[in-house]
């Protein structure tokens, strides 16, 4: 089977007075749009694993995750559309929610492990599979160059140039790809990485691990809310007002604090007057389904 998704991604100017006020235009990348469960950089991310996957004969992809995770879940979704067998560790003791449902809607098999073992994935790969010559182990978030390459792609698809790139960072695989990209086609373009970790200026060395060549970028790492999968009052009155002045959905985990980091630096003048800047919305929005309590 061919392993592709057409992919509709496209770019969105959005509008906010702020953005009038200190003379800057700003755009979404629209990978929420890519597919309704296999959405913005999780699709991005699985793309070559999957190829890979299949190159080497086997069909069993045996990947890691919190309960609300969506790569579990956009994993989950990638193996019902391609005929992969698919088994999630599930951080934690066992539970049912809405993301857990819906990645055994699709087939998914799950296995719950404690946290402390949780920190060694290889071994419980290895405890529960190494038998298995059909699995295939996917790091948590799908980290990996394969991901790293697939993510360079988002750069291959702007038609127009920006001044700034912005991206919410977890596992670092993204931005290292993107900034791959903006290296493949020699852009000057500035990346911004937004990480959604407390003290989170480790990233940066998740980040390098998967760049092509040695590039600077700016880390902002006070946009954590507490940590991750934390959030206040003042983060969700943002990301309420933002979806009901656009009718684009973001949420709490990695896009909303994304899209509060660049409203709040252009509100300090953060940019240049005349900056295009350009934003990744890398979907994730099933994340809201562990936080509706907060709205």
């Amino acid at each position: 089977m061919n392993i592709d998704l057409e992919i509709f991604s496209p770019v969105q100017a959005i509008s906010n007075p702020l953005f009038n006020a200190h003379g800057v235009e700003v755009f979404l990348k629209r990978d929420d749009l890519i597919h309704p469960m296999i959405s913005g950089n999780k699709w991005r991310k699985l793309k070559y694993l999957l190829k890979t996957t299949q190159s080497q004969g086997k069909n069993h992809l045996v990947t890691f995750g919190g309960a609300y995770s969506n790569h579990l879940l956009a994993t989950a979704a990638a193996s019902a559309r391609f005929g992969f067998k698919t088994t999630g560790i599930v951080r934690g003791e066992e539970v049912n929610n809405d993301t857990l449902f819906l990645c055994k809607l699709h087939g998914m098999q799950l296995l719950f492990t404690d946290r402390d073992s949780y920190r060694d994935k290889t071994a419980l790969f290895n405890q529960h599979f190494g038998d298995d010559t059909n699995a295939f182990f996917i790091d948590e978030g799908g980290a990996s160059p394969e991901a790293a390459q697939g993510c360079a792609e988002l750069v291959d698809e702007l038609t127009e140039t920006y001044d700034h790139i912005f991206c919410a960072c977890g596992t670092g695989t993204t931005a290292a790809g993107i900034i791959n990209g903006l290296n493949n086609h020699q852009l000057k373009t500035c990346f911004h990485a937004v990480p959604v970790f407390k003290n989170g200026e480790f990233i940066r060395e998740e980040i390098n691990r998967f760049l092509t060549a040695p590039t600077d970028y700016d880390l902002h790492t006070d946009y954590h809310f507490g940590g991750y999968g934390k959030a206040d009052a003042q983060l969700i009155s943002f990301i309420k007002e933002f979806v009901a002045s656009t009718g684009i959905v973001i949420e709490p985990v990695y896009t909303g604090k994304m899209m509060y980091a660049l409203y709040d630096l252009i509100g300090k003048g953060h940019f240049e007057s005349g900056s295009k800047i350009l934003a990744i919305h890398s979907g994730g929005i099933w994340g809201l389904l562990g936080m509706k309590d907060k709205f």
